[in-house]
């Protein structure tokens, strides 16, 4: 068998007796799912020929009680063709499994007028007279987009309204959007890198806060660090006490319910009873999510750094969980085999994702928050529906578990990363490999593209 299928024969090979049969989630998988082959047409009816000319007719019963043969017509597929394709617990995917419409297109971003800079606005010439100010339509914002053609509705889930603090973001967003210089092999992106010296903790989980200004670790002894990166040190709101005194109605409100006797560069979280194994900003800074080995999702203030919820869906130790781009929404994938749809105001999900046959090891939201990637220890990635659950996509290929995903900004690419050295990227629309990233040898654990969509990272241990 080739190399790939080791794990799984180890598995079954320490299985002499019947009654060990019982217990045994590989076992279990093998008999509760067909494994999946995909033939040409003509090689389907010689394998037919050939068991029946030599009168294996039990071998035929086998093939297809246990089997799913997903025939097709047309040339026999090349050896190479067949080993990038194949490698999962259950054989190659069906094609009528990617067959499903995904909308991967991007919302349409909601119209502001965006303020020009000031040093675009004004400023006097050579004659000394003032220039004249840039007409409203030169406004980064104010571009009437037209809706992506191959984006879903915008009301097709519901999502959060923006709140003022999210409308000044995306306008910053759109400012910095329009200086960004297209990156590629001339000109490569600057990076700076934050070290955790001594993490003597042993640091398990890693995020950072879309404007680079917080940075949090999760840890095997179960804590929560939160670090700021910016000289702003983190503050806590004031107590309810001190809180009754300030003046609602000042500008700097918002700058006076902060308690400066609190501030500090680090915070730690406790609560978990267990290693994080994932964490999450949410997109407007104000929560947090933590995921564990004692089976719970956290969902942090960063406000008054406390926690508000525990969120009990899983029975076995949580890998990973990740804020919707929109906020509101958040995903987790376990040990369990199942990832769940969860909203910060619910405590019971609202999904579960159910179809891997192993542990799902790392959770993604699609830049439209409309489908959740889930990768998983049975060599699969699944994309599934967020409005009803449906699984749209199933990717094979990988040859050992999943440990890391990626969307490209765009929405139209999926990048996967694996214990096998590989990363594969999927053309989402059309449910097909584009190619293979090769350079690695070992394990793929991170996997991050640039703003632009242009430059893939990936990194391994």
């Amino acid at each position: 068998q080739e190399c790939y299928y080791q794990d799984d024969l180890r598995v079954l090979s320490s299985l002499t007796k019947k009654e060990h049969m019982k217990g045994n989630e590989t076992m279990l998988d093998f008999r509760t799912s067909k494994f999946v082959l995909r033939i040409s047409r003509d090689s389907y009816q010689l394998l037919k020929r050939h068991l029946q000319e030599k009168q294996n007719n039990q071998i035929w019963n086998i093939v297809q009680e246990h089997l799913y043969i997903d025939i097709f017509d047309g040339m026999p597929r090349s050896k190479q063709q067949i080993d990038a394709m194949v490698g999962s617990l259950a054989g190659e995917a069906k094609r009528e499994a990617n067959k499903a419409k995904v909308f991967f297109g991007l919302l349409k971003e909601p119209e502001f007028d965006v303020p020009l800079d000031d040093e675009d606005e004004e400023g006097e010439n050579e004659e000394g007279k003032p220039k004249k100010k840039k007409p409203k339509k030169d406004n980064v914002g104010s571009k009437s987009k037209k809706q992506d053609p191959n984006a879903p509705p915008q009301n097709r889930i519901p999502l959060p309204e923006l709140k003022d603090s999210d409308k000044l973001d995306k306008v910053m967003n759109m400012k910095e959007a329009a200086r960004r210089v297209r990156l590629g092999p001339e000109c490569l992106p600057s990076i700076c890198f934050y070290t955790f010296l001594n993490a003597y903790q042993g640091l398990t989980a890693v995020d950072i806060t879309d404007d680079s200004s917080m940075i949090v670790g999760g840890f095997a002894d179960s804590t929560v660090r939160v670090w700021s990166v910016t000289p702003k040190k983190l503050r806590s709101v004031k107590t309810a006490a001190d809180l009754s005194l300030i003046d609602k109605e000042s500008d700097d409100v918002l700058e006076r319910i902060m308690d400066e006797k609190t501030a500090s560069e680090l915070k730690i979280l406790y609560g978990h009873s267990g290693p994080v194994y994932g964490t999450s900003f949410s997109p407007d800074r104000n929560y947090l999510l933590s995921c564990s080995e004692d089976g719970t999702v956290r969902l942090w203030s960063l406000q008054t750094f406390t926690c508000l919820v525990g969120y009990k869906g899983h029975n076995y130790p949580v890998w990973d969980t990740q804020f919707s781009p929109y906020g509101y929404y958040f995903v987790s994938g376990g040990h369990d085999r199942v990832a769940r749809l969860w909203a910060t105001d619910h405590y019971q999900p609202l999904r579960i994702f159910a179809g891997h046959l192993a542990d799902v090891t790392c959770t993604r939201f699609h830049p439209n928050s409309n489908y959740i990637a889930t990768g998983s220890a049975d060599r699969t990635i699944r994309l599934w529906d967020v409005l009803n659950g449906n699984c749209v996509r199933i990717f094979t290929g990988h040859k050992g578990p999943i440990h890391a995903l990626a969307f490209s900004p765009n929405g139209r690419f999926l990048a996967t990363g694996a214990t096998d050295g590989r990363v594969l990227l999927w053309d989402i629309g059309h449910g097909l490999m584009v190619g293979e990233l090769k350079g690695h040898t070992d394990t793929i654990y991170a996997l991050r593209f640039s703003r632009d969509g242009e430059i893939l990272a990936s990194g391994k241990i």
